[in-house]
């Protein structure tokens, strides 16, 4: 059981945001949070505190008298429930969910901690907010979002439970739960952060590593296929360049190889001093789709590393503001709750998984038409040849789907609009951007679906099961689970949903 600490590892993500694992909340957690909370009740006091005594935003030049503090801590989170649009997916308000209170946890926000007991209860019990994707700008936290997490713990709105959306006072009397109580800034505490382009966030690069995953697998299959030469993948040719990604791909790739029967040396072949005629029969070097994956996966790798390092740095982050220092007693003011560093990483998630998008509709492109091949008949058809039509109408949905990807990657981090009277005059996007980075990932993985079905059909076309490697036919074995061998035609949608279904499983 993963306990909440100080440091939260990608790998307690995975557990509890994917696997639903319980937490424990360190007691340390509570006692930092009670003493940051009743430092920053009596310092207050005296004194012209953000969020506390002072309206919000543009509207902080404006003294909130004492008893009405409590009401403006609700009055915020009420007013700003404003979200529109599709619902986040449970999965992604889990993550936002636990992006929330891991940071909050550090005790640097002054929040009373029966919100962290609450936040966790919620997470062990599968209560997930409804949070809808319109409406944040990334810049004052995740406002919009996240207000309508905080009008969850205050027992308002709806929540996902039971894989059903409940009425939030429902769900919390079936699991003897009680809503938060404002206390002294809890509003203000919980909105004012970066937590739901962070969860979005967390998620997506763990989507798009298992996307890279199958990219290389896939690419590593169509090399066996075709019987292309081993020496693109070899230490020595990737050695020469210094990018550790591409020597990574290389590397993977080569491992997937070690027992096939199917990848050539060019030493037995066109190194050979046989080959006398002056126009080739085969093919010197292969298309760059298949020559060139370590050029063009590694440096997917190398961002898609450096978007993770990035992503836990700001989960493990205190982004509120003000930021409360118990052991300096000072309230420092400023802008932790800015998104640029997310906004900019989710850009270059989007892409990256955007050219493994385009490189799996090459790759498609290139098993379909014979002309390329040599090989394979057209469209990989099994049946006959002008009657059945093989996955010739999938490669539309591939094609336009890339076509797609391609138009969405444009950035949102330089998507800057002022607002909020113009407090706000330079914002992140950042929820914008994991959330377009999230429909780019979705899409890809359609892409890859049509292109796994495709290949173990050019697999059992060409009759090599036996001859591939070890992983490629576990891959080929698994998907044929799902979508067996296929002459005649047939619609494919609900069997290629699967696929991607599985394609996209976390283990």
């Amino acid at each position: 059981m993963p306990t909440l600490s100080d440091n939260l590892s990608l790998s307690d993500f995975v557990k509890i945001v994917i696997h639903d694992e319980p937490i424990n909340l360190d007691e340390k957690i509570i006692e930092r949070a009670q003493q940051s909370f009743d430092f920053l009740k009596q310092f207050a006091e005296d004194k012209v505190i953000y969020g506390v005594n002072t309206g919000f935003g543009p509207m902080a030049q404006y003294r909130i008298s004492d008893e009405k503090r409590n009401q403006l801590q609700y009055n915020l989170i009420r007013s700003h429930a404003t979200g529109m649009g599709n619902k986040f997916n449970a999965l992604y308000a889990k993550a936002t969910l636990l992006a929330r209170l891991n940071s909050l946890a550090l005790g640097k926000s002054a929040i009373h901690p029966q919100a962290l007991k609450l936040m966790t209860a919620m997470l062990n019990k599968n209560i997930v907010p409804v949070i809808y994707e319109h409406g944040g700008v990334g810049a004052s936290g995740d406002l919009v979002q996240l207000a309508h997490l905080a009008l969850v713990l205050i027992g308002e709105s709806h929540v996902v439970y039971d894989q059903k959306i409940k009425k939030t006072a429902d769900a919390f009397a079936e699991n003897g739960l009680r809503p938060l109580k404002i206390h002294l800034r809890e509003g203000l505490a919980l909105m004012n952060g970066t937590s739901a382009m962070s969860g979005v966030g967390m998620v997506n690069s763990l989507m798009a590593k298992k996307l890279l995953d199958w990219s290389i697998a896939a690419s590593t299959m169509i090399t066996e296929i075709v019987n292309a030469y081993d020496d693109h993948l070899s230490i020595e040719l990737n050695a020469a360049k210094k990018h550790e990604g591409q020597q990574k791909i290389a590397q993977m790739m080569r491992e997937h190889l070690h027992d096939s029967t199917l990848s050539r040396k060019r030493e037995h072949h066109l190194y050979s001093g046989h080959n006398k005629e002056n126009i080739f029969k085969e093919k010197v070097q292969e298309y760059y789709s298949i020559r060139c994956v370590p050029q063009i996966l590694g440096p997917v790798l190398d961002t898609m590393n450096s978007v993770e390092k990035t992503l836990l740095e700001e989960i493990n982050s205190a982004n509120d503001n003000p930021i409360v220092d118990v052991e300096k007693q000072q309230v420092y003011h400023g802008g932790n709750f800015h998104g640029d560093y997310i906004s900019l990483e989710m850009d270059k998630l989007k892409l990256v998984v955007t050219k493994v998008s385009m490189l799996a509709e090459r790759q498609l492109n290139y098993l379909l038409n014979p002309k390329l091949n040599d090989i394979l008949p057209p469209f990989v058809n099994m049946g006959e040849l002008g009657l059945n039509f093989g996955m010739q109408g999938a490669q539309f949905t591939a094609t336009s789907t890339t076509a797609e990807n391609q138009a969405l990657s444009t950035s949102l981090y330089v998507h800057s609009i002022p607002n909020n009277n113009d407090n706000q005059d330079i914002v992140s996007m950042g929820t914008n951007a994991a959330l377009m980075t999230k429909k780019v990932i979705d899409n890809a993985f359609e892409i890859m679906s049509i292109e796994m079905v495709t290949i173990v059909q050019a697999i059992d076309f060409l009759a090599v099961r036996d001859k591939v490697s070890s992983r490629s036919r576990k891959i080929h074995d698994d998907i044929r689970e799902i979508f067996p061998t296929f002459k005649e035609d047939e619609p494919m949608h609900e069997k290629l949903a699967m696929v991607k279904d599985f394609l996209m499983k976390i283990k």
